[in-house]
């Protein structure tokens, strides 16, 4: 995936300008987005505070390292499976 050079920060302030003006052709092309990376970000980020990102980003973070610590945990079942599986 690629990284975005917008911020969720920047993001949210973009939306929000285009929220507060109205005219979100004229802020789309003061910032040379597409008009389909706008309504992308409007669905992911409509309605969100700069907060709201920094929440779900440490959210994402959070969720990341559970799933490797449950990979981890299922490798090692499966490990003590075989080497049980084995023996008996």
């Amino acid at each position: 995936m690629r990284k975005s050079r917008f911020t969720d920060e920047q993001i949210v302030a973009i939306l929000q300008e285009a929220e507060r003006t109205g005219k979100s052709g004229e802020v789309i092309r003061r910032h040379g987005i597409s008009r389909e990376t706008f309504y992308r970000w409007r669905k992911k980020y409509g309605g969100m505070q700069v907060s709201d990102t920094k929440r779900l980003r440490a959210l994402a973070e959070e969720n990341r390292q559970l799933k490797r610590v449950v990979a981890d945990q299922a490798l090692n079942l499966q490990v003590l499976k075989d080497v049980l599986g084995k023996e008996w």
